[in-house]
C-alpha cells in the first residue's frame, strides 16, 4: 500500500517459529508498570495480553494498595508492590524499585492506568531517560513525557511511544493539532520519529508505525476497537512481541497488525458495538494463526 507519497508498505516481520526444546525464559521477560486507584484494570489488560503475546514471562509492578486486586485478574503473571502516595499511584520513592525490577526484564512497558501526578511525571522521566533496557510508553506514561516546548528528554535506551492524536498534540504542541490534514500530521510523525530517536505508533486508520526512516500502515481493525483498555492490550502486546527477540520497529508493527486483526475477528463474531478490551485478548490466539497463514501464502491480510 502507498500512503500518499510515503514509499510502499513494509512486509510483515517473521515471528520464529518455537522449537521443540523450547523453555519460557526463550521468550523473554516482560515487566508492566502501572495501575492506580480506580484504573487497576489498564495494567491487568496489559499484562494479560503480554502473555497472550508469547511472553514466557510477566510481572506486573502495581501501587501496593490495588495489588490483591490487579493480581486477582490473571493467575499467570506475577506482581510487584510498589509504594503508593496517598492517592493510590506509583510514588516517585518507588522509582528505584521500578529499576530494580525493570533490569530484570527483557522489555518493560510504562503508562497503563498509572494516573497523573508531578511524582510520577519525574519518575518516568527518569525511567525514561536512565533505563537502558527497550521501554514502550502508553497512556499517562505519554502524559507524563509532554513539555510545553515540545522537547522530549535523551532516551537511555530503544524506545516505542503509542500515542493516539490527543496524546501527540500534547507530546508536540500546537503544531500536532488534531484539525490539521492528516497527511501533515504522519509527516510530523516521522519527523518527530526522527528528532527523538524512537519508534512512534500513531493511532488511527491506519494506524502509521515509523523511525523516521520507515513508515508502515496498518489496515486491520475498526471503529469496535475505539474502547477503554484497547491501548493497554496494544501496549502489553509490543512488549511481549519485543521480548521474543523482534526489534522495536518490527515489534510495533507487527503488533498493531495483530491487534487489529483480532479486533476483526471479535467483531464479525460479536458486533462492533458490543466489543470491549478484553475481547481483544480473547481473538489473539486467532489472530496469531491467521498471522501465520498469511506468512506461509506470502501475502498480508487486511481481514
Amino acid at each position: 500500500m502507498n500512503e500518499k507519497g510515503f514509499g510502499e508498505n513494509l512486509p510483515l516481520p517473521v515471528l520464529p517459529v518455537r522449537p521443540r526444546d523450547a523453555h519460557k525464559g526463550r521468550f523473554g521477560t516482560v515487566l508492566i508498570v502501572g495501575g492506580s486507584l480506580g484504573m487497576s484494570g489498564a495494567a491487568g489488560l496489559a499484562g494479560l495480553a503480554a502473555l497472550r503475546g508469547g511472553a514466557g514471562l510477566v510481572r506486573v509492578a502495581t501501587p501496593a494498595p490495588v495489588l490483591a486486586i490487579v493480581a486477582s485478574y490473571e493467575r499467570s503473571y506475577t506482581t510487584i508492590p510498589l509504594e503508593a502516595d496517598k492517592h493510590g499511584r506509583i510514588s516517585l520513592r518507588a522509582f528505584e524499585r521500578v529499576m530494580e525490577a525493570a533490569l530484570e526484564a527483557d522489555w518493560i512497558a510504562l503508562g497503563p492506568g498509572l494516573g497523573r501526578s508531578f511524582g510520577l511525571s519525574r519518575l518516568v522521566t527518569r525511567v525514561y531517560s536512565e533505563l537502558s533496557k527497550p521501554l514502550v510508553l502508553d497512556a499517562d506514561g505519554l502524559n507524563a513525557l509532554a513539555r510545553e516546548n515540545g522537547q522530549l528528554p535523551r532516551p537511555g535506551g530503544p524506545r516505542v511511544l503509542t500515542p493516539h492524536p490527543g496524546e501527540f498534540r500534547r507530546l508536540v504542541g500546537p503544531s500536532g493539532d488534531t484539525r490539521r490534514p492528516i497527511e501533515e500530521r504522519w509527516q510530523l510523525a516521522r519527523q518527530q520519529a526522527a528528532k527523538w530517536g524512537v519508534v512512534l505508533v500513531y493511532k488511527g486508520h491506519p494506524t502509521l508505525v515509523t523511525d523516521g526512516t520507515r513508515c508502515y500502515f496498518n489496515t486491520t481493525g475498526n471503529p469496535g476497537m475505539a474502547t477503554g483498555g484497547s491501548g493497554d492490550v496494544l501496549t502489553g502486546l509490543i512488549a511481549a512481541l519485543g521480548a521474543q527477540g523482534l526489534e522495536p520497529f518490527a515489534a510495533a508493527q507487527l503488533a498493531v497488525y495483530l491487534h487489529g486483526l483480532a479486533g476483526d475477528l471479535a467483531a464479525a463474531e460479536l458486533s462492533e458495538e458490543a466489543m470491549i478490551a478484553s475481547d481483544l485478548i480473547d481473538y489473539l490466539p486467532r489472530a496469531f494463526q491467521e498471522y501465520r497463514k498469511v506468512l506461509s501464502g506470502g501475502q498480508e491480510s487486511s481481514r
